[in-house]
């Protein structure tokens, strides 16, 4: 009977320990509607994670989200290719519904001096300022309609990274080539491709 009962109560631990927390995932419209689901394991914290989005001083989109993650998930970083920057802002912690409030709004960093290529029309040879915590150099290239598509620019390592995690990998369609050295992200010098959770500008919250 003891065994019976030790033998239960292993199996019933990870659940107890199990936090609950608030989820929002977007749809198309970039809008959802917050409820609150259990985390399938011990492993998981609640999180909440901001996407955004801007074409030189302009904000172009500001896409939020909630849910169970990882921890690996949770990451913090941006994307700059020129035209167009992308920020990635999260916030994880370890105790029920600890994930109410949004994550604040990420503030615009200031060149590092680390510099890169970018693509202009067809013209991939342009530079581009790396600014803050962008210490790689990254080459995108993705398919959509036919069409194929080549991005450069500057990315922080906690995105080149994420990319390598088995959890993340191959989600995206997008071929992400990371370096680091200036201007390393020519056709001659990147390094392995990886995929990103990221797309060219943005893949909404996919690692949710």
């Amino acid at each position: 009977m003891h065994f019976f009962t030790l033998v239960l109560g292993i199996w019933l631990l990870p659940k107890v320990n199990t936090l609950t927390c608030y989820e929002c995932v977007p749809g198309p419209s970039g809008s959802c509607t917050e409820t609150t689901k259990q985390c399938p394991t011990g492993d998981y914290q609640c999180g909440a994670i901001r996407f955004l989005t801007y074409a030189g001083a302009s904000q172009m989109s500001d896409i939020q989200a909630k849910k169970c993650t990882l921890a690996q998930e949770c990451i913090t970083g941006s994307v700059n290719f020129g035209v167009a920057k992308t920020m990635l802002t999260s916030k994880c912690c370890n105790s029920d519904r600890c994930n109410s409030q949004p994550v604040p709004d990420a503030s615009q960093s200031s060149p590092n001096g680390k510099k890169c290529f970018t693509c202009e029309g067809e013209t991939c040879t342009k530079t581009v300022n790396c600014e803050g915590t962008e210490d790689h150099c990254i080459k995108t290239t993705v398919v959509a309609g036919g069409n194929k598509n080549t991005w450069k620019g500057c990315a922080s390592k906690t995105i080149c990274t994420a990319a390598s995690n088995p959890q993340l990998s191959g989600v995206v369609g997008a071929e992400i080539n990371c370096c680091q050295g200036d201007f390393c992200n020519s056709a001659s010098s990147a390094s392995a491709g990886l995929l990103l959770l990221m797309g060219p500008l943005i893949s909404l919250v996919l690692f949710f």
